[in-house]
């Protein structure tokens, strides 16, 4: 099991690319975190998974499980393949639960990276899935500074789908960006729960 200081020294020599693509991801236990810590793997429900998971890293947010560490994103992990399996191939002593034989996808990860400071939720806490950028991680004072600015979402969009059609093997055609409406990016890029926060935050503002 690495510590955190190791972890901690490993951060630091860290270069995260500026146009890596990132899923925020989830983690709603320990279990799950120790999963990732020592093997080496996260799972994801095929039926509840975001549009596209072929990306650079997953980070990840703490539930409300973690108690004092809740709401929050202490580590990323690398991610090396994706496989699509079923939950009790995953987890051979939960057999019987109601999901077992569901298809999962498994997340091969590399070792857990520590940020050097824990990125804390602001007002945006209910979190599933959301994508963001090396950039935007890099620079973030807490969770909400990795909601991409409206002028950043149509090229993350683009990219995104760009990656998933070379591990396609084909080429896809692109929405064209003037049709998509800031609602409809900010869903498929996972922001809606934010994006309708901040503007019924914008509309009590503007009356005050």
């Amino acid at each position: 099991m690495l510590s955190d200081s190791k972890l901690f020294s490993e951060y630091n020599k860290f270069m995260l690319d500026p146009h890596a693509l990132i899923l925020v991801a989830i983690l709603k236990s320990q279990r799950d975190l120790e999963i990732a810590r020592l093997l080496g793997w996260y799972r994801i429900p095929l039926r509840t998974a975001p549009k596209i998971v072929a990306v650079d890293y997953l980070a990840f947010y703490q539930a409300a499980a973690f108690e004092e560490k809740k709401w929050r994103i202490d580590y990323l992990a690398e991610i090396r393949g994706v496989e699509l399996t079923t939950r009790a191939e995953l987890l051979r002593d939960e057999l019987d639960h109601p999901f077992a034989h569901q298809a999962y996808y498994k997340i091969q990860l590399g070792p857990l990276i520590a940020l050097e400071k824990p990125l804390q939720a602001g007002r945006w806490k209910r979190i599933t899935f959301f994508y963001t950028t090396g950039d935007y991680l890099t620079q973030a004072q807490t969770i909400d500074d990795l909601i991409l600015a409206e002028q950043d979402r149509a090229g993350l969009w683009r990219a995104l789908r760009e990656r998933q059609g070379r591990i396609e093997g084909v080429t896809k055609e692109d929405e064209p960006e003037s049709d998509l409406s800031p609602e409809l990016l900010a869903a498929v890029l996972g922001f809606a729960g934010a994006w309708k926060i901040y503007q019924k935050n914008s509309l009590i503002d503007k009356r005050g």
